[in-house]
């Protein structure tokens, strides 16, 4: 189905369970879909209708995006990447001075034994897999996670606000580069 702002057309084996959904969204961006997690002791709510994990180019930007779920809290962390062309490549994720959900907690390469379920990317054949990682978690005070949901106050961080987190990251690097 075409719509104003998308095509997405899911790729692959119907006939089997696939450890990722593949689908093609707008100008041929790829998005990968993972699911990993056992949520069946958590309470209920709308994680349970959320994937674990998700891979996608920002459409602005051109940076690479994560947004990968905590595999025993629950909660989402953020993740844009930049290549060795960008100034903070490498460096310290203390360095960019960015406004992002919680500040930037993270900056480091790919785990690559950990593609499918933690910080890296799957690439495709002309991709860059050469990526440095900078990233931020909601896991701070205010914030829920679903696993702990009943010991704290505050809110939890859908995926759509991660998304949104994801994209204001990517633009404020870009900016910088």
């Amino acid at each position: 189905m075409e719509g104003k702002d998308s095509v997405v057309l899911p790729i692959g084996n119907k006939s089997q369970e696939p450890k990722a959904t593949t689908y093609l969204i707008k100008k041929c961006m790829k998005t990968k879909i993972f699911n990993f997690v056992d949520k069946s002791t958590w309470p209920k709510g709308e994680w349970d209708f959320e994937p674990d994990k998700i891979q996608w180019q920002d459409e602005e930007t051109g940076l690479p995006c994560l947004a990968v779920r905590h595999r025993y809290l629950g909660h989402w962390c953020g993740y844009v990447g930049v290549t060795e062309e960008h100034p903070y490549f490498g460096k310290h994720y203390y360095e960019p001075n960015v406004d992002v959900h919680g500040g930037l907690t993270f900056g480091d390469f790919c785990s690559l034994d950990e593609k499918e379920h933690g910080i890296c990317h799957i690439v495709e054949e002309g991709e860059n897999d050469r990526v440095y990682w900078f990233g931020f978690d909601a896991a701070h005070a205010g914030d829920i996670s679903p696993a702990i949901r009943d010991m704290f106050h505050g809110t939890y961080k859908n995926l759509s606000y991660i998304q949104q987190e994801c994209r204001n990251l990517a633009k404020q690097l870009k900016e910088k580069q």
